[in-house]
């Protein structure tokens, strides 16, 4: 009788020893795909002072296209510069997918170009591209990213409709 009190106890203690807990991992997951969910929203919405919240310090950012910017101040600066160019960029979440330190995400951008953008004057043209992000995510901030936007389509959708 008593081996089978004893053994659910060692269970347990096993189990949170080797932070193998599947609700804590749950948790951990969920946690870091709303840091990325908040992430978008900044892009979706213009407020960066939130990044501060969200953002370690010493964040960098990797664009497939050669777009590299680093910490809280040159993500503020290339959000706040890109929708300048796009004021209603949105970002619509399609699939987020999280393990482990990383999130992924595939989604849906949108914006009406009413400013400069790649040496390009304002068109006016509204734009849809589909993007895939991979974030890294450390002690419940986001400290890298590695984007990879349809920068072919968007360039293809600003200069077609233009001419």
């Amino acid at each position: 009788m008593r081996k089978l009190i004893y053994q659910p106890v060692i269970v347990t203690l096993l189990i949170v020893l080797c932070g193998c807990n599947s609700n804590n991992h749950k948790n951990d997951l969920e946690a870091n795909r709303e840091i990325v969910r908040k992430y978008h929203q900044v892009w979706s919405n213009g407020q960066v002072s939130e990044l501060d919240k969200i953002m370690s310090p010493d964040f960098v950012c990797h664009f497939i296209n050669g777009i590299e910017w680093k910490g809280v101040e040159g993500a503020k600066n290339e959000i706040s510069s890109h929708r300048k160019s796009f004021p209603d960029w949105n970002e619509d979440i399609k699939d987020i997918i999280a393990e482990g330190d990383k999130v992924v995400t595939r989604y849906k951008s949108t914006g009406t170009q009413k400013g400069k953008f790649n040496g390009l004057d304002s068109t006016g043209i509204q734009v849809t591209i589909f993007e895939t992000s991979i974030y890294r995510i450390a002690n419940g901030k986001l400290v890298e990213q590695w984007g990879f936007p349809d920068a072919l389509s968007l360039n293809n959708q600003l200069q077609t409709k233009k001419q």
